[in-house]
Parts: C-alpha cells; sequence; structure tokens
C-alpha cells in the first residue's frame, strides 16, 4: 500500500518502498549495526533480481493508506555490544528519520535480530 500525508496544500503520497529506504539508510548509520539481514529465503531469491542497491532489503513497511506507519527491521548485530543499546539507538534514528524527512507519524518500529556477527 501506500501512506498518505494531507496538508492546506494538498497530498503526498508515499510508496512503502520509499519509507523502506529511508529506514533502511538510517538504520545503516547506526553503531552496533553490521547490516540488514533478509526476512525469509524468499527475499534472498528476489533480490538478486532488484536493482535497489539493497536499501531496503531486511526492511517490512506496514501502511494502510492513512499518515501511520510501522516499521519492522530485520539486522544483524556485532558481538560485544548491547543489544538493547543498539535496538534504541535504531528505533530512535529510524522514526526521527521518517518523521523527519516524509511527515508521516510512526506507530512503532519493531527489531528482529536475526543474527550476531563475531
Amino acid at each position: 500500500m501506500s501512506a498518505t500525508v494531507t496538508n492546506e496544500y494538498g497530498k503526498v503520497t508515499y510508496a512503502d518502498s520509499v519509507i523502506a529506504f529511508i529506514a533502511g539508510q538510517s538504520a545503516a548509520e547506526c553503531y552496533g549495526l553490521v547490516g540488514m539481514a533478509q526476512k525469509n529465503v524468499g527475499e534472498g531469491i528476489t533480490s538478486i533480481f532488484k536493482n535497489d542497491g539493497g536499501t531496503s532489503k531486511g526492511v517490512e513497511v506496514v501502511t494502510d493508506g492513512s499518515d501511520m506507519v510501522s516499521i519492522k527491521l530485520y539486522v544483524t548485530v556485532k558481538y560485544g555490544v548491547s543489544l538493547a543499546a543498539v535496538a534504541e539507538n535504531v528505533i530512535d534514528k529510524v522514526k526521527y528519520n521518517v518523521e523527519n524527512d516524509t511527515g508521516l507519524k510512526v506507530k512503532s518500529v519493531d527489531i528482529v535480530v536475526q543474527g550476531i556477527q563475531l
């Protein structure tokens, strides 16, 4: 689906892929995060054929056509860092950047740790 922001000048509709791009880039900048992980085997196969630079890999966006959005991130973290601290940092940064860049309201940011890299 998509998310829409309406103001006095009109409305702006954001595709899920745009929100996923912003969330993926924001998460990738956080300390302790090694990278984004694949959600499932199917994503691994389709990523071979997609040419988005891997920016939406490991990002799941749920929208309902309103200005509310929920984001789920599948990540790999560095061994030895506090998972709670990394998750809190990622959540804060993703929420801030998506809301600041789009004007949408982020209902939730969920982190799924898929792996730990030594």
